[in-house]
């Protein structure tokens, strides 16, 4: 049963570095030449679970360039859309982690005052 806790544990530490990402992804949307990130989450060692960051190259959208008129400049390819899914899903997962930790130390609890 402490395995499973521990891999509640990185799956809290896992969802949270997801949602850091994305509110990066969100808070430089409207910086110049910024490429989004990506946190990826899979299974680790010892049914652990771990994350993984890429960028992602992919071309944002071009628009008129106000200091240099006639001219297209790229923008942040992120996609507030798809930043608040991905928000929304870590959101799920560290609230479901969380839960599953708060039950097993009211069990514990539990079985202390049982044996008291």
């Amino acid at each position: 049963m402490v395995a499973s806790i521990h891999n509640n544990v990185s799956a809290l530490q896992a969802f949270s570095k997801k949602m850091q990402v994305s509110a990066n992804n969100v808070a430089n949307a409207y910086s110049d030449d910024f490429k989004k990130s990506r946190a990826i989450i899979s299974e680790g060692q010892g049914d652990s679970v771990k994350v993984e960051i890429s960028k992602v190259d992919t071309p944002g959208p071009l628009v008129d360039d106000p200091k240099n008129p006639g001219e297209l400049k790229e923008i942040s390819n992120t996609d507030f859309a798809e930043e608040f899914t991905q928000q929304i899903i870590a959101e799920k997962g560290f609230d479901a982690n969380a839960k599953t930790i708060k039950q097993f130390d009211e069990m514990l609890g539990t079985v202390i005052d049982i044996i008291e």
